[in-house]
């Protein structure tokens, strides 16, 4: 017979230590605080691309120029009072390279000066534009480009020129080779004219590091403090509400013993993490919020199958004590849980050493979770069901009474 492993005589020890690691959490998060995501705080977002010019447009006249830049091409569109409006299309088939769009822009588009930066044989194809449309005037309107053989940039790099602005975070996003980011600089409530004040600090240095001729503002926007805690009080009820339907779902599978402690068990997994990333100060934005909501749905499939197979063996051995039954079906499981753990863990792992930014956040989130969920149902979910059922057999547990039904109908 298979030696069941004594789990339950460190019951107290393991409540004890994770109470100590849940109040140093507390202690963490209101000395050092969370390291709230570009998500939870007010301030500026900008996505930033990191290409050179290809080249420079500007007008000055009394016409209304406006650039667009479709699949097919790039179109400009001449609007004036006292003539028709007028459409020229110049499509990628007909004008593949930078050289033969100026040389056609000259000579269709008058009063329009074209400065080129790119070699005359750049494809046409490769140019962006940084808005939908965009109007010409004297001030230097910027077409880029990714040449080929350009070198990818890293957020480090990014963060270094950055260096000057204080509190300023950057985000990779996408591949490295596409050399887009995310910088995001908070709203400490000090300025006047928040949002173009913190567009100029972000512009002046990076023109200052880049030059302007060397990078594109793909987009800007301004996050109020009222949205921004609207988005961390309902972080906070997505989690509860996911605790609340898991604790219904626990309660008619199993008793209310076995709900609490499943749901206890979660809320301890939750709030390990949150002491992990308060000590750690790992990044709290939506990809951490996805990764505890991982944690939890993971946490409680391992619960559910240690529960079936309590259950399962209350029915069969309804003399042994209850805390034996509860070492009895955690020893028998323990195989199938190192298995399954370690398989997850291998993706996560592989996940935490090939990816970086907010993936790489996520995958250590991932493993740090797993880790606490199958503690927390060994330990914390064990003590719970120990504790708010006493010293009883688990005949008396699945019965009320073990004289006045006989076993065969034992049922919970």
């Amino acid at each position: 017979m298979k030696k069941t492993i004594k789990f339950s005589k460190l019951f107290a020890v393991m409540v004890v230590l994770s109470s100590a690691l849940i109040i140093s959490g507390i202690v963490g998060f209101f000395t050092k605080g969370i390291n709230f995501g570009i998500d939870f705080q007010a301030g500026f977002i900008e996505k930033v691309r990191f290409a050179p010019t290809a080249f420079i447009l500007t007008y000055d006249g009394e016409k209304n120029i406006q650039v667009a830049q479709s699949s097919q091409g790039i179109d400009i569109t001449v609007i004036s009072v006292d003539t028709e409006n007028k459409v020229v299309s110049f499509k990628y088939t007909e004008y593949p390279t930078v050289g033969q769009f100026i040389e056609a822009i000259q000579q269709q588009i008058d009063g329009v000066k074209v400065k080129a930066l790119a070699k005359t044989d750049t494809a046409l194809q490769s140019v962006f534009i940084t808005s939908e449309t965009s109007r010409l005037t004297t001030e230097p309107f910027r077409a880029h480009y990714i040449p080929e053989q350009i070198q990818p940039i890293d957020a480090d790099e990014v963060r270094h020129a950055l260096a000057s602005i204080p509190s300023v975070s950057v985000q990779q996003v996408g591949e490295s080779r596409d050399r887009v980011f995310q910088i995001r600089l908070p709203d400490n409530g000090t300025y006047t004219n928040a949002n173009a004040e913190l567009r100029a600090l972000i512009n002046t240095a990076l023109v200052a590091a880049y030059e302007a001729d060397n990078f594109a503002v793909l987009s800007t926007d301004f996050v109020g403090s009222r949205f921004s805690g609207s988005l961390a009080r309902q972080a906070v009820l997505l989690v509860i509400g996911a605790l609340f339907l898991i604790f219904i779902y626990a309660l008619v599978r199993f008793r209310w013993t076995f709900a609490l402690g499943a749901v206890l068990a979660l809320v301890h997994d939750v709030l390990i993490m949150i002491t992990f990333i308060v000590w750690t100060q790992m990044e709290f934005n939506s990809t951490t919020i996805a990764a505890i909501l991982t944690i939890v749905g993971y946490s409680i499939n391992d619960t559910v199958v240690v529960f079936d197979r309590i259950r399962e063996n209350i029915r069969l051995n309804p003399k042994l004590a209850l805390v034996d039954v509860l070492d009895l079906a955690q020893t028998e499981v323990l195989s199938r849980t190192i298995i399954t753990t370690v398989t997850t863990m291998l993706a996560a792992v592989s996940l935490y050493i090939f990816t970086s930014g907010s993936m790489k956040d996520f995958a250590l989130a991932l493993l740090v979770g797993m880790i606490s969920g199958v503690y927390s149902t060994i330990y914390i979910a064990g003590a719970c069901i120990t504790f708010f059922s006493g010293k009883k057999h688990a005949g008396e547990l699945a019965l009320g009474s073990t004289k006045k039904r006989p076993v065969a109908e034992v049922t919970i």
